[in-house]
């Protein structure tokens, strides 16, 4: 009888341990759901809101009663799609890609494999010196090569011209574009450099010791054991490098008081900037920062498909 009577209230403790057993995990991402929530999925659903909204005016338009805000349909994203400034953004910022991407990755690729070389030495110290570069933000550094681009203070300039040899204005319409690439390539290499160096290390050595018995040297090891090894880390630097591509604002934006050639719809987060600070038209900047958001989906969605397709056919 004495245990028909305690068996109930054992069971109702051990079911609220199981409960504040499950409960655990949600407590610890508490958190971090709730910061996504306040500071990411609220914002981008505000910002998909106003991307449907505009203001109409009525009678001359003076006083806060003459501005409503209405459905207005598609009709900011047909109209940030048929504006030519944001098309020509959209057709720099693919060159700046195409310029930076393949170059960034290459240099961080060769950097790591001739870090991981046994003939390489001061590792520590080279890796550090690459690395040093992305932790300078890029504001100070955009300010710090614009004036080493500026051909009046610019010490390069001034030494050519003492060699009686003319460099050309980087800050032209010509070379801007590669002004701009140079400093997130100055910045971007030391980080992909870090995460595919660690990848590198991650390779058991046991690999290397059997290839050099086959009478391999460094750089056929480098090309069918550690590039092959590392492709899923080369793959994800550079997805990582396209995003931030599409992205790009702080470079172009602080070198703009130096020349006259970057507008302020250079690229296209320059152009959602002026629309929403400048002429206060939050609707067609959201309406554009949709448009970003989908392409850079688009982007990095095609990117992963073509590299798996790649990767099956070679598998068959």
């Amino acid at each position: 009888m004495a245990a028909t009577t305690t068996a109930p209230p054992i069971i109702h403790d051990q079911r609220r341990r199981r409960r504040r057993r499950a409960a655990v995990p949600y407590g610890f991402l508490a958190p971090a759901i709730t910061l996504f929530l306040l500071f990411l999925a609220l914002p981008i659903g505000y910002a998909l809101y106003l991307s449907f909204r505009s203001v109409e005016m009525s009678g001359l338009g003076l006083g806060p009663a003459s501005r409503a805000e209405v459905w207005a349909g598609l009709s900011n994203y047909s109209a940030a799609l048929d504006d030519p400034e944001f098309l020509g953004s959209v057709g720099r910022i693919l060159l700046y890609g195409t310029i930076l991407v393949p170059t960034m990755i290459g240099l961080a690729l060769m950097f790591a494999l001739m870090l991981d070389s046994r003939r390489s030495r001061a590792k520590s110290f080279s890796r550090i010196s690459i690395f040093l570069p992305y932790a300078v933000p890029s504001v100070i550094a955009s300010l710090l090569w614009g004036f080493l681009y500026l051909p009046a203070v610019s010490p390069f300039h001034f030494a050519a011209d003492k060699l009686g040899v003319g460099l050309p204005d980087i800050l032209s319409a010509r070379g801007v574009i590669f002004a701009v690439a140079n400093i997130a390539l100055w910045g971007g290499v030391g980080f992909n450099m870090v995460v595919l160096y660690t990848a590198l290390k991650a390779i058991p050595t046991e690999l290397y010791e059997a290839a050099r018995l086959d009478g391999c040297g460094e750089i056929q090891i480098a090309r069918r054991i550690k590039i092959p090894t590392i492709m899923p880390a080369v793959i994800m630097t550079t997805l990582f490098s396209m995003i931030a591509t599409l992205q790009v604002f702080a470079e172009p934006t602080t070198l703009r008081p130096l020349t006259n050639t970057i507008s302020t719809t250079w690229t296209p987060l320059m152009k959602v900037y002026r629309d929403a600070f400048t002429r206060d038209d939050i609707y067609s900047a959201a309406a554009t920062s949709v448009i970003l958001a989908v392409a850079t989906f688009v982007v990095s969605f095609g990117f992963l498909r073509l590299v798996q397709r790649r990767a099956f056919e070679q598998e068959r």
